[in-house]
């Protein structure tokens, strides 16, 4: 195959590497700098222009996105995307990845294990927030930070309400987390390619450093993984969106509570402590599914008139409940089931014999108007449009602007 990886670092060690393990397998492969690319909306096509030239025909894609160019990096990875080129993580992916409360959001729906957290913006808010995530202390992080930067540890209230307004006041957003005392400056990072871990490690800061990430001085070591560690590992990443990530895990007392997913995970720390070729891994993983680019499912699904994509929740009255998928009316109705969502777990391409069980999410694809009509409408008051005053309106008054 041919391959081109996104990188404004080819001398850095994970793109050096991958460049390496691609050459080795007898792959084209070029480092092609993030920042020289121009995107061509021109033509009937969507194209790529490089350094002033029409870009040439690539293969597969592999993103390395710093976070400092993630809304001009994740353009390039969505035009790649729409020539069909195949890329493992999609810019969709990335920008979820990348911004901690759209992460921490987008778990959080799945049932994804994670530390308590709190978004606020309003200085009153802070206090309740602190509380609500267990009281101090408490981890405060920006959303964008990377390899351990932009995370503060506040042992008291009072700090942590100072270190947050000093942070907002410099127009930056943080997120307010608990601070999982048992995992003892230790955490788990699982690289998960596919749907499988392929190389897994433990980190431990050292000294007073909470923060147990390779650039801030922690300790590796090879960890094997229990099966419920690596099976939130890959269902984390493949939430987000991405087939290669980088999995940052506590291990609470309850279970494993995910931290991070990495989109562009280094690959020092990690190939150095399991001695795995984890680069080769992630390039044979590319080379099996070039074939297969992904695709904006919702986008292509959507272009059809009257047609596009929904999820319908089977509700405890409903009368799905205990029906078998085949008997549900669904298919007469023009309505295709995609995947069945039941708890954790996710049943895709379904069978007509399966059961509906009350909370059960059908995502579906069909007629917009017939899925519309198997939602329960909530009951209002029809609005009645009233003219407008003869008078102007008077001005609102600050206690009117506060009542809410």
């Amino acid at each position: 195959m041919k391959l081109a990886i996104l990188s404004r670092a080819p001398k850095s060690y994970s793109t050096h590497r991958l460049r390496t393990a691609a050459e080795q397998r007898g792959h084209v492969v070029r480092v092609l700098n993030t920042l020289r690319f121009a995107i061509d909306l021109s033509g009937d096509e969507p194209d790529l222009q490089y350094r002033g030239s029409q870009l040439s025909d690539y293969d597969a894609i592999l993103p390395r996105i710093g976070a400092s160019i993630t809304y001009f990096g994740t353009a390039v990875v969505r035009q790649f995307e729409q020539m069909d080129v195949y890329t493992p993580n999609t810019a969709n992916g990335i920008s979820n990845a990348r911004d901690k409360l759209r992460a921490t959001q987008i778990l959080s729906r799945h049932n994804i294990g994670m530390p308590a957290t709190a978004f606020v913006r309003n200085r009153a808010d802070v206090r309740p927030a602190i509380e609500l995530v267990g009281g101090a202390p408490v981890v405060i992080k920006l959303l964008e930070g990377t390899q351990g930067i932009g995370v503060i540890l506040a042992p008291e209230v009072k700090i942590a309400e100072a270190i947050i307004e000093t942070l907002q006041s410099t127009n930056q957003n943080v997120l307010i987390q608990r601070f999982v005392a048992e995992s003892r400056g230790r955490d788990i990072r699982a690289l998960v390619v596919g749907d499988r871990v392929v190389a897994a490690m433990r980190r431990t800061a050292q000294g007073d450093e909470f923060r147990s990430n390779v650039h801030r001085g922690g300790l590796v070591e090879p960890v094997e993984l229990t099966p419920d560690y690596e099976q939130i590992a890959v269902r984390s990443a493949q939430i987000m969106g991405l087939k290669v990530a980088g999995v940052d895990m506590l291990e609470g007392a309850d279970g494993p509570l995910v931290m991070e997913v990495n989109s562009s995970p280094g690959l020092q720390g990690i190939e150095q402590a399991t001695q795995l070729d984890v680069a080769g891994a992630i390039i044979d993983y590319l080379a099996n599914q070039v074939s297969f680019p992904e695709i904006d499912v919702r986008q292509r699904l959507s272009v059809s008139t009257g047609y596009g994509v929904a999820e319908l929740l089977v509700h405890n009255n409903a009368e799905l409940v205990g029906q078998r998928l085949g008997d549900s009316g669904l298919w007469e109705r023009d309505i295709t089931v995609l995947t069945l969502h039941r708890g954790a777990t996710v049943i895709p391409n379904p069978r007509k014999g399966v059961v509906l069980e009350a909370g059960d999410r059908l995502l579906c694809f069909g007629k917009l108007e017939e899925m519309r009509s198997m939602i329960p409408e909530r009951r209002r008051r029809r609005p009645k449009v009233r003219k407008l005053p003869k008078q102007p309106l008077p001005p609102e008054s600050p206690t009117s602007a506060l009542s809410v």
